[in-house]
């Protein structure tokens, strides 16, 4: 910290009278130096020459102007993590604010997102079955878009789009593409059952719910299979990868035929599958 001689001051009130403030801007009598009016916090300082003698006076960010520098990158931040995490860009409208309060159920949804870092530090989340139309995909949607509004990083995506992506890779690159899966805090797999179930993709699935599995962080799972269909699968294949999730997702069904929105929403867009 630079002792403020009667030169030093002489300096600052010879700069202050040539100052430029903004309108939430003041002169400090105390110091001499610019000042936020809010926050009253620095706007300006005072540094030496160095090499040079005298001193120059640069200006410096407040407290105020820090807070909104984060609130910004936050704001990025959170639009990226949207554009990398629902890659469908209608799962933007699968919003707590677009529920028409039909399906009692959307509690549960709103429940999780608000009990979020309880859920993450025990690994949980809904296995959510029921017929077509009973609003599972919108029910997921609201907690993926609640949570990445809360900085979170979350991935809602199906197997036709992951076993497409995996298509052509060599293995190495295949491996590396399902730990990626692992990054986010919450893995949202839709339409489970919707895929081929050739062997490869059976593998495929089964290759990333166990990465998930073993790397001990959430997953929410939708489905249109009914629940003994998935604790009774017809094949070994399929038996591997329903044990995996029911282990770790509470199964939640979604009775009746209520989509869960105030508007109809345009009809899912799904990637050829294998």
């Amino acid at each position: 910290m630079i002792e403020i001689t009667a030169e030093i001051r002489a300096l600052i009130d010879k700069a202050a009278a040539g100052a430029e403030l903004a309108g939430n801007e003041y002169i400090d009598p105390a110091d001499g130096l610019i000042h936020c009016k809010k926050c009253k916090g620095q706007r300006q300082t005072i540094v030496p020459n160095f090499g040079k003698p005298g001193y120059f006076m640069p200006r410096c960010i407040c407290q105020c102007q820090r807070e909104a520098e984060e609130r910004q990158r936050r704001m990025e931040r959170i639009k990226r993590r949207k554009a990398q995490g629902l890659q469908d860009r209608y799962l933007c409208d699968y919003t707590f604010a677009n529920d028409n309060g039909q399906n009692p159920l959307m509690d549960k949804a709103r429940a999780y997102v608000e009990n979020w870092k309880e859920a993450y530090g025990n690994n949980t989340g809904p296995l959510l079955f029921g017929d077509v139309g009973t609003g599972k995909s919108f029910f997921a949607g609201c907690i993926a878009n609640a949570l990445l509004d809360r900085d979170v990083p979350v991935l809602m995506t199906n197997f036709p789009t992951i076993l497409n992506r995996l298509t052509g890779m060599f293995s190495e690159d295949r491996a590396a593409f399902i730990a990626s899966l692992d990054e986010y805090d919450l893995l949202i797999i839709d339409d489970l059952g919707v895929e081929r179930s050739t062997d490869y993709a059976m593998e495929q699935m089964f290759f990333v719910i166990d990465s998930r599995y073993h790397s001990r962080r959430p997953m929410i799972i939708t489905t249109n299979l009914k629940l003994s269909e998935l604790k009774k699968p017809p094949a070994l294949a399929h038996a591997r990868i329903y044990d995996r999730i029911l282990e770790r997702c509470a199964p939640s069904s979604l009775p009746g035929r209520t989509s869960g929105r105030k508007t109809p929403m345009p009809p899912k867009l799904r990637p050829k599958t294998l």
